[in-house]
């Protein structure tokens, strides 16, 4: 019999860590962002990406060691769905996010080539082998590099997000060591407040007899995606939506060729049967709306953000149906 008072404290403690960790993960990286010259969205992209990435891929491992697939292909492919349709849509509803096309040049194409890999194989060969594990993560490090001397050599995205950081930009800038300081303290808050929020989560999901699967696209993909949700919502607050946009694409594409990458080079991990059409559907269509919506208008409104939030709410319910 669970204790039902430590769950929920654990919750509540899980939630508080993110909080306060998605606050100082911002403030660090825009530090570092200004410091070294480069764009919001590409600190988005690789520090922020990444960082907000990090519970997917502690449970991921940890699921696909303990032989439970489910839980590792499904909370990737339920964080990715989340981003899109639960996370941007919210921070689009809290406060419209102004875009430019030139962003998604690059980084969303890339998104949406990864998630389209993703299907192929899982459809092809019913597993992710430690080859296609390391094949994911050489296309994730030339992402990277090819990001970075685009960054640097002045692509279009990079001139436009950069004008964004002088915008905001206060005259004295903080210490690089106090920003990353910052950064550090705020991803290792996001990481074990995801883990208490996982745990409790779990357990409250196995005692209503969901399967490993739907617990993975929905109880774990959900708590391991509030850093993105924290993060995102307080960088467009505070008129971060370099940061805010750069987080979501970035936590896509690392979810996809980082953490699946290394999972599976780990332990190569099987695509649970009962991983239906319907959640490879949502898993694609969901980058597709992201674009489509972000290319349209040079900024995502609350109507749009509503619509997302729509077919989250249609997803989970065929789910749970």
């Amino acid at each position: 019999m669970e204790n039902w008072t430590v769950v929920a404290a654990l919750l509540a403690g899980g939630l508080v860590l993110l909080a306060f960790g998605g606050e100082l993960v911002v403030r660090g990286s825009v530090g570092v962002a200004r410091k070294f010259g480069l764009s919001e969205l590409m600190i988005g992209l690789t520090l922020v990406g990444f960082g907000t990435s990090s519970p997917e891929l502690a449970a991921s491992i940890q699921a696909a060691l303990a032989g439970s697939p489910g839980i590792a292909v499904g909370n990737v492919v339920g964080s990715n769905i989340a981003n899109v349709l639960l996370i941007f849509a919210l921070v689009a509803i809290i406060k419209p996010i102004p875009i430019d096309p030139k962003a998604l040049q690059r980084d969303g194409w890339v998104m949406l080539a990864a998630t389209a890999a993703l299907i192929v194989v899982a459809l092809l060969f019913g597993g992710i082998s430690r080859t296609t594990g390391i094949f994911f993560l050489v296309a994730l490090l030339a992402y990277i590099i090819l990001a970075y001397l685009m960054e640097r050599r002045g692509s279009p995205a990079a001139e436009v997000h950069e004008g964004e950081v002088q915008l905001h930009a206060p005259a004295p800038t903080a210490p690089l060591w106090r920003s990353l300081a910052f950064a550090v303290a705020g991803l290792v808050m996001l990481v074990f407040g995801a883990d208490l929020l996982v745990g409790s989560a779990k357990t409250i999901a196995r005692a209503a007899g969901l399967s490993e699967t739907i617990i993975g696209l929905t109880i774990v993909a959900l708590g391991t995606s509030l850093p993105e949700l924290v993060t995102a919502t307080m960088a467009a607050l505070k008129g971060r939506s370099g940061v805010a946009f750069g987080a979501i694409i970035g936590s896509n594409i690392y979810n996809i060729l980082g953490i699946l990458g290394v999972t599976a080079l780990i332990q190569p991990i099987a695509i649970p049967p009962d991983m239906l059409a319907r959640d490879w559907a949502a898993f694609y269509v969901a980058a597709l709306l992201m674009l489509l919506h972000a290319n349209t208008g040079g900024r995502v409104n609350r109507f749009e953000g509503a619509f997302l939030l729509a077919h989250y709410v249609a997803y989970c319910w065929l789910l749970l149906a």
